[in-house]
């Protein structure tokens, strides 16, 4: 174990003999820190926080801290980090609220960048990057290998479906569906398009891709259909695709709404 001489550690803290505390970090709670992971200088950790293995957490970042719900009174939530993580310096994540579930949840892979925030009750998945400023309030809901664009904000209760690109300087007020690309803000967000370039670095087939692009036309493209028609259409027009069938059951699942304008309608 690593731990400098200036760093300020809490009795009920378990850190791993693997790990390594930088100069002037302040560990305050049970806080638990897996092998591998290294803890920036200036950097705080706090409350009921459980960390993996071999993560990076650069300096100045707030970690763990309470949530910023004015009904929060002290619970005793929780923030989960998984492992193989880069929290880059000044990133803010804060645990959970009772109101919603208890938990904050980073998953593996994931690139935070600095200077963002990721507020209760969050649920990261795998791989997701998160480029400067980003911004997600609270009870928001990140599927794997999303990319969100620097100083983008999202609303509470969103949900940003797998392998979405979200352009940067994007406010979200609504869902974002798995699959494709999104920019603007609020009442003038819009789908620009299927995310070729990240289905293809991801190793998806041609033909998965040529049907989602498909999908995509019938979705957001087809002129005088409702959103129920325009899902049944695809279902129908479409080959039997897993993708597919997971973009149109992320428009039945959604509480707040699925971002569906496009340059198009927009005129």
């Amino acid at each position: 174990m690593t731990i400098h001489k200036t760093a300020v550690i809490d009795s009920r803290a378990q850190i791993h003999p693997q790990a390594t505390i930088d100069p002037f970090v302040v560990i305050d709670g049970e806080v638990t820190i897996d092998e591998g992971t290294v803890v920036g200088s200036h950097t705080v950790l706090s409350g009921k926080t459980t960390i993996g293995r071999d993560n990076v957490i650069g300096s100045f970042a707030s970690i763990g801290t309470p949530p910023q719900d004015i009904n929060y009174k002290g619970e005793d939530t929780e923030l989960i980090i998984g492992d193989g993580n880069q929290i880059r310096e000044y990133v803010s994540i804060h645990r959970g609220t009772v109101g919603g579930g208890g938990e904050t949840v980073i998953g593996n892979g994931n690139m935070i960048m600095a200077y963002c925030h990721i507020a209760h009750d969050c649920i990261i998945a795998d791989k997701v990057i998160m480029a400067n400023v980003a911004t997600l309030a609270g009870h928001v809901e990140v599927g794997s290998n999303v990319n969100i664009g620097g100083l983008s904000a999202v609303h509470q209760f969103c949900r940003l479906g797998e392998y979405s690109y979200v352009g940067g300087m994007t406010g979200i007020g609504m869902d974002v569906p798995p699959y494709v690309i999104v920019t603007g803000v609020r009442n003038r967000m819009r789908v620009t398009g299927i995310n070729k370039i990240g289905l293809r670095r991801n190793g998806f087939a041609p033909e998965v891709i040529a049907h989602l692009e498909k999908a995509f036309k019938i979705i957001f493209r087809t002129t005088g259909l409702l959103t129920e028609e325009a899902l049944q259409k695809t279902m129908k027009d479409v080959p039997a695709c897993l993708e597919v069938a997971r973009l149109v059951d992320f428009f039945k699942d959604s509480k707040r709404g699925v971002v569906r304008r496009t340059d198009r309608n927009l005129k």
